[in-house]
């Protein structure tokens, strides 16, 4: 498995897992909101269910946005190669490894740190396009493409 198979596999595998823990969250919080809609304490009572409700309207756009983040990994073929930096590259820059996907941050492989970024951030904007040899400064911070899978 190369390289950017195994990055791919870790995002995939993060992205799935933050799905499932925020599906039993929510699964959680409506059990929660039951018990209290069975319950009379006046406004403990409306407090509290306020509460849950802003709890489940923050979970579940966590989730929109997990599942946004499984459905772009899903469109990216992990053995492909690229010429242009896009969606799905895995970016060799003077300044490290870059994982053009969603957004996940720094992650380790191999004991390579890799950041996982996507297209639409400051830098993926920056490097959309560009090519081995191609460079581009971001924030003050010069990066070198030396070579793009």
């Amino acid at each position: 498995m190369t390289l950017k198979q195994k990055i791919y596999e870790h995002c995939s595998k993060t992205v799935n897992e933050k799905i499932q823990l925020l599906k039993n969250t929510l699964n959680d919080l409506r059990e929660s909101a039951s018990g209290e809609t069975k319950s009379t304490a006046g406004d403990k009572h409306e407090t509290a269910l306020a509460m849950l409700q802003i709890e489940q309207e923050n979970t579940n756009r966590q989730l929109t946005e997990a599942l946004v983040q499984k459905e772009i990994l899903q469109k990216i073929d992990a053995a492909a190669t690229a010429v242009i930096v896009t969606t799905g590259s895995l970016v060799t820059t003077s300044k490290g490894y870059l994982f053009v996907s969603v957004a996940l941050g720094k992650i380790s492989i191999d004991g390579i740190t890799v950041t996982a970024l996507s297209l639409q951030s400051p830098l993926g904007t920056k490097l959309k396009g560009l090519k081995a040899g191609d460079t581009s400064i971001v924030n003050g911070t010069e990066y070198s493409i030396e070579s793009i899978a």
